[in-house]
């Protein structure tokens, strides 16, 4: 199946509609939110760097929310690769000087290996783990209907000609949601952190039930806590 292709698509058509949303109306104020990390993360592309396309149609049942920040500056898969290696790479240079790895001079971590820096073979693996909690992460709050599910197949197919990909998507949609089963798909650290990156910009920070799922992902994902405030910093330093 060529997911990449199909999750490009996806990501760059939630930059075009982060284009056209990025300024609310004058006489309308934004909503205010803590000031948090991962809530300036949410405010800034949360939902619309992700909402065009087949995203707004996961998220049409959301609360529509204002859309503040610059457009994502990369595209598609880079995005999500860039955030995750400098976030995994800072956290492992952290993690050595505090002594939580071999700390001999000689040793030096590996290069964390992100979908922007894997073979093609490899990057599907990447693409489907990502896409796969794009979609759950959609489903979060439960919103998403035979209706809605109907509309998504239809623009899918739209999208892509190949019927392996067209009927993993379905069958994907269509399952329970399931953090601990989402997260076996993570076969690397590298894609962990990308998969809880792309549930970071689908989830509403607003809903209870969205932000209990993301927290059970992250934990099911085995993200130290320090790792997944990095990658929360990294994402709103390079994707805001």
């Amino acid at each position: 199946m060529n997911t990449r292709s199909l999750l490009d698509q996806l990501l760059s058509s939630g930059k075009e509609l982060l284009q056209g949303q990025n300024t609310a109306p004058s006489n309308q104020a934004a909503p205010t939110r803590p000031n948090t990390a991962l809530n300036g993360l949410l405010g800034s592309i949360g939902g619309g760097a992700l909402g065009g396309g087949i995203i707004s149609l996961l998220m049409s049942s959301k609360k529509a929310r204002k859309v503040g920040g610059n457009v994502i500056t990369y595209g598609g898969l880079a995005a999500l690769g860039v955030v995750a290696y400098k976030a995994y790479s800072n956290w492992q240079n952290n993690n050595q000087h505090r002594g939580q790895v071999e700390s001999s001079p000689a040793y030096t971590p590996a290069q964390p290996q992100t979908v922007d820096r894997v073979s093609p073979t490899v990057m599907e693996e990447h693409s489907q783990a990502i896409l796969r909690a794009i979609i759950c992460a959609a489903k979060a709050d439960g919103h998403i209907d035979e209706r809605e599910r109907q509309l998504i197949d239809d623009a899918i197919a739209k999208l892509t000609q190949e019927p392996q990909l067209q009927l993993w998507f379905q069958q994907e949609l269509r399952k329970p949601l399931d953090p601990a089963e989402l997260a076996r798909a993570a076969k690397t650290p590298e894609i962990a952190a990308e998969m809880y990156l792309a549930s970071i910009l689908v989830v509403d920070e607003e809903s209870y039930m969205e932000r209990v799922y993301l927290d059970e992902l992250a934990r099911q994902l085995q993200l130290a806590p320090t790792l997944k405030a990095e990658l929360e910093a990294q994402a709103i330093a390079h994707l805001s």
